[in-house]
């Protein structure tokens, strides 16, 4: 029976630990921070029969931007965390290509403004230069391919699928904001304008209240039948998309520990129960002779705290052990942290003080009188 005991608290111990990792990474996931405010934004996807002149989507944007209830419009090939990505490689002074990928993307002027990412430096693209080679890029990419100094000004060039390259000066730098997902480092991005002919896009919208999607959608349909909002979602929406497997383990991770906890505290209590129905005589002796309620009570929790102690070494080292087949799942948490660690052995301790504290009660309640009479 002890055994059986020491391995329920043991399970215990691993399930609590496990869902302590799986609940750390879905909070320091979801609460990672993006470079962007999601607040208020919808993203309409547009497709159409046959690729579009850019000046085309910008008609659409400034008819979209008089409508009520919004605050700004802009235009993206793909919204930011959708998952899309266009990335190559930058040389700078001559040099051959970096190692390090950099993430490219369209967008209109105004698009910054739109997802309220800091400026560093520098200036926005301007509606005349869809046509021009120059682009805005962020903190990550002036740290890895352009080192100190002003990067406004500068040039690179970005190689292209065939071996030739392209040249762009930097109009400006902007703080660093997710572009594909939340799990990857910010990444070095550069934002080109948003020119030539499109079939696919994303009207960016700013609203000042509620969810005028029905609106705009009719309104793109309206303006240019030939374009088809293919999806409307929400910025917080496609933020979240990124933690919907990590919230359902954690919710079931919780569900499992408080069943874990459940079953070692019965069995706890019955074992103790039955522990005091046993020893009832002796106890009874020893408060005819004088032992203290304290040394009652530590005679009854001497056992338990054995079983318990043998049972959590057990689930620590299996907790250590088994912790490694789920690290894919994990995101900035260890096993071996010490937070982690003293989440199940709390819930340890409090579920044994708990299904103790009955059976120290039925202890001292024993009448040495009523235990003595038969003698």
């Amino acid at each position: 029976m002890h055994l059986l005991i020491a391995a329920q608290v043991g399970f215990c111990f691993v399930v609590h630990l496990t869902a302590g990792l799986l609940v750390a990474t879905f909070e320091r996931l979801a609460n990672q921070p993006t470079g962007f405010s999601a607040e208020h934004i919808l993203n309409l996807e547009a497709v159409t029969l046959r690729p579009e002149a850019s000046s085309v989507w910008t008609q659409i944007a400034d008819d979209l931007r008089a409508q009520p209830g919004v605050e700004r419009v802009s235009i993206a090939e793909w919204p930011l965390l959708m998952g899309g990505s266009w990335n190559g490689f930058i040389a700078v002074d001559g040099r051959g290509p970096s190692e390090v990928a950099c993430q490219f993307l369209n967008v209109s002027p105004g698009w910054v403004d739109t997802m309220k990412i800091r400026w560093i430096e520098g200036r926005d693209l301007r509606a005349d230069e869809s046509s021009v080679q120059v682009a805005v890029v962020n903190q990550a990419f002036v740290r890895q391919y352009l080192g100190s100094g002003s990067p406004v000004g500068k040039s690179f060039e970005r190689t292209e699928a065939g071996g030739g390259r392209v040249r762009y000066r930097i109009a400006g730098v902007v703080a660093n904001a997710r572009y594909r997902n939340l799990r990857e480092p910010f990444s070095p991005v550069a934002y080109f304008p948003f020119g030539g002919a499109f079939e696919r896009a994303t009207f960016v919208v700013r609203t000042m209240r509620g969810d005028g999607a029905a609106l705009l959608r009719r309104e793109v349909a309206r303006v240019r039948p030939e374009f088809r909002v293919s999806d409307v979602r929400t910025q917080k929406d496609l933020n979240q998309s990124h933690a919907v497997r990590e919230r359902l383990l954690a919710m079931l991770a919780l569900f499992f520990a408080a069943v874990a906890m459940l079953l070692a505290g019965v069995g706890l209590y019955g074992v103790l129960g039955y522990a005091v129905l046993q020893r009832r005589r002796e106890i009874g002796i020893r408060v005819a002779i004088g032992a203290r309620p304290v040394a009652i009570a530590r005679l009854v929790m001497a056992e338990v705290f054995g079983m318990v102690l043998a049972g959590a070494a057990a689930g620590l080292a299996a907790g250590l052990a088994s912790a490694r087949f789920i690290e894919p799942l994990l995101y900035q948490v260890k096993a071996t942290d010490v937070t982690m660690l003293s989440w199940p052995t709390t819930v340890v301790c409090l579920a044994t003080l708990l299904a103790a504290a009955p059976a120290v009660v039925r202890a001292l309640r024993i009448d040495p009188a009523a235990m003595l009479r038969p003698e």
